[in-house]
């Protein structure tokens, strides 16, 4: 009798992992990012070297940062690093805790298999426990102020604490607050901003403090001729879109010239067009121009005569955000402008030392612009870094209306009351939404660690406070005691504790539920054998 011939369905490139070791896998994929970023973690974490295939530098303790820095292979670990930039996207912090959750979350799940419980029960349990952990959330907020400038310096001072920069985290709060109350919409009760209204530029060479908030612009260019001013005050600003030069005809055509009168006639000619031009700038009373084009020589020495600071080849960007800060309108053709149409500020200089102009001063401007400054390209990069998430947390709390304890009170608290609540659900569910409630430990726990204490000490002491009703007690990681968080100004936008919260239980019940995996190699093609 023949054996039986086996049946190849899968090509010899596809690579195939099924069963409990495709669960395992991705756990294991889940655990190493988690521990690859978990000693970033809180005031007191420790920043992360990453040296790219080109040899750039980059020194940061941003999660988001050092995932995306970092080539990885593996598809589960490809979505855990997708619940880090969404978090980054939908909130702009919290990005480390995200991760590290995800990962204590796939730890305890993999003790729940190895006892035979299935995965569908502990994805159950592990989305009723969601559900359970955002109502207590939403019981632990406080709604605030949404320009109380206290308590939204407060919580951008907890976001940037432990970054390389915070030794200038005052004059960074006070700068992110500035900007994006300046800009905020009120529409009724309802507060709404644009992250695209607050623009951050950056250079090198000056000391971290120089940073600072212009309501107004900074553009990465100079004045396009050295006879024009450097310095204007009381800056009236011209926008034109369309070049100052001589256009040169869409058809083809010749012109015959057969005496010296007819050139100089024809040069004198182009220069009483491009002097038409800058006449049309200058009689509007203006003595900035924005041309998003070029400016011929003969329009600069016009506009120089006249005391006119102009700027050429504006990236359309920059000149649509001037409009707003400047309250100013684009013309196409400076024929077309008027004195209404100028946009008024303080004035406008070119910066020392640096290849920037800024107009600053303007007056109820609907877009801002922060101004960073730093020694090393490393650590202007950070900065800039910690002043994006700076201005997040402002935008999400004052959209929100509301903030929470920080210093892991939200997760010790979830960790009791989950515990609770799990008693009264009974069932397989009982273990996995119990196993949900440990999960969350693992923050008091890194906070512990990355401040040099006994974890399992500081565990059980915030735990025996929260079991005592002191709900708002986290961990001071600079005292080693648990104290209340609302009372030492610790505290985060609710946003950034719900999204944490929902992406990371959504992403490790995708990863559970996976049974089988099957990734084509390119190295290998081919049929089947």
């Amino acid at each position: 009798m023949l054996a039986q011939q086996p049946v190849i369905i899968l090509r010899e490139n596809v690579e195939r992992t099924h069963g409990y070791e495709a669960q395992r896998s991705n756990i294991a994929a889940a655990k190493a990012l988690a521990e690859a970023v978990r000693s970033t973690l809180g005031p007191r974490g420790m920043d992360k070297m990453l040296i790219d295939g080109t040899g750039d530098i980059t020194i940061t303790n941003d999660g988001i940062t050092i995932l995306d820095e970092i080539s990885v292979q593996h598809p589960g670990a490809k979505m855990v690093i997708e619940v880090s930039r969404t978090q980054d996207e939908e909130v702009g912090d919290g990005t480390t805790t995200a991760v590290v959750i995800v990962g204590s979350l796939m730890e305890q799940a993999e003790i729940l298999l190895n006892k035979k419980i299935h995965p569908t029960v502990i994805c159950r349990g592990y989305r009723m426990g969601m559900t359970k952990a955002l109502e207590i959330l939403e019981g632990m907020a406080t709604t605030v102020d949404p320009f109380n400038k206290e308590i939204l310096s407060s919580i951008v001072q907890t976001a940037i604490t432990g970054k390389s920069i915070e030794n200038v985290k005052e004059k960074i709060s006070e700068i992110a607050v500035g900007a994006v109350t300046a800009v905020a919409e009120k529409n009724g009760k309802k507060v709404t901003v644009d992250e695209d209204d607050v623009q951050i530029k950056s250079h090198k060479g000056s000391s971290m403090d120089d940073a600072e908030l212009i309501c107004g612009v900074v553009l990465e260019k100079t004045r396009v001729n050295q006879a024009m001013p450097k310095t204007i005050k009381n800056a009236k600003v011209a926008l034109v879109s369309s070049p100052l030069e001589i256009k040169k005809t869409e058809v083809k055509a010749k012109i015959k010239i057969n005496s010296t009168e007819q050139v100089e006639a024809f040069g004198q000619q182009e220069r009483e067009a491009l002097k038409a031009m800058a006449d049309a700038v200058i009689s509007t009373g203006a003595n900035v121009l924005l041309c998003q084009k070029g400016i011929a020589d003969a329009a600069q020495y016009f506009l120089a005569k006249a005391g006119v600071m102009a700027i050429e080849d504006v990236p359309e960007k920059d000149m649509k955000f001037a409009a707003r800060a400047l309250n100013a309108t684009i013309v196409n053709k400076a024929d077309d402008l008027t004195k209404s149409m100028l946009g008024s500020a303080a004035g406008a200089e070119e910066i020392e030392d640096t290849e920037m102009t800024k107009i600053y001063g303007s007056k109820n401007p609907k877009t801002v612009t922060i101004l960073l400054r730093g020694t090393t390209t490393y650590l202007v990069d950070e900065l800039e870094r910690a002043m994006v998430d700076a201005t997040r947390v402002v935008m999400d709390t004052m959209e929100d209306g509301k903030y929470v304890p920080g210093g892991a009170a939200i997760e010790t608290e979830l960790v009791v009351k989950l515990r609770e609540y799990a008693a009264t659900v009974g069932g397989r569910e009982q273990i996995a939404i119990e196993s949900y409630a440990d999960a969350f430990s693992i923050i008091p726990i890194t906070l512990a660690e990355n401040s040099g204490m006994n974890s399992i000490d500081k565990l059980v002491e915030l735990k025996a406070a929260h079991a005592s009703g002191k709900k708002n007690y986290g961990l001071n990681v600079f005292t080693g005691k648990a104290v209340d968080m609302l009372g030492e100004g610790v505290i985060e936008p609710l946003r950034c504790k719900r999204q944490t919260i929902q992406s990371s239980a959504e992403a490790v019940e995708m990863l559970l539920r996976v049974d089988d995996m099957m990734v084509s190699r390119n190295d290998a093609p081919g049929p089947g054998m």
